[in-house]
């Protein structure tokens, strides 16, 4: 009785099978990951080439000016984000954006030419990853990754 017990827990653990698909979804305010689609044992869809992925090179990689000083605290991020930056050659900030990984701006700080220093509010944003970029007098952009807990 035992062994026949035993073979057909067996049985149906090999017949059984296991989840092909897991769904996620975003939040729609922010763009963070909530839910998303993983499908193991899916063919790929018809009419779409699979790309491997590929290492990534130094040139790949965003690299700050060695004449720009931008410190941050603390990341990962619970209530507030102290952003402080030092600038020569008369560049300076002239407005910072977060945005979601969606893209969307969730918030924007303009006017900062006389300022070397913002406090960004966090405590009201979901959990996820959002993008701070600094916006300079001559045009150029620096983003921050920043992982709100």
């Amino acid at each position: 009785m035992e062994n026949m017990l035993i073979l057909l827990l067996f049985g149906t653990f090999y017949v059984s099978q296991a989840q092909d698909k897991i769904k996620f979804s975003y939040d729609p305010v922010t763009g963070n990951q909530t839910v998303r689609e993983l499908c193991l044992n899916c063919p790929p869809p018809a009419g779409k080439n699979v790309k491997e992925i590929e290492a990534i090179k130094e040139e790949d990689l965003l690299k700050f000016s060695s004449e720009d000083v931008i410190s941050y605290y603390p990341n990962p991020v619970k209530e507030e984000l102290y952003l402080k930056w030092e600038l020569t050659n008369e560049n300076f900030v002239q407005s910072i954006q977060v945005s979601g990984m969606n893209g969307q701006i969730v918030k924007s700080y303009e006017n900062k030419k006389g300022s070397n220093e913002q406090n960004i509010p966090f405590q009201n944003y979901s959990v996820g990853v959002y993008i701070v970029s600094l916006f300079y007098s001559n045009g150029d952009q620096k983003t921050i990754k920043i992982i709100k807990q």
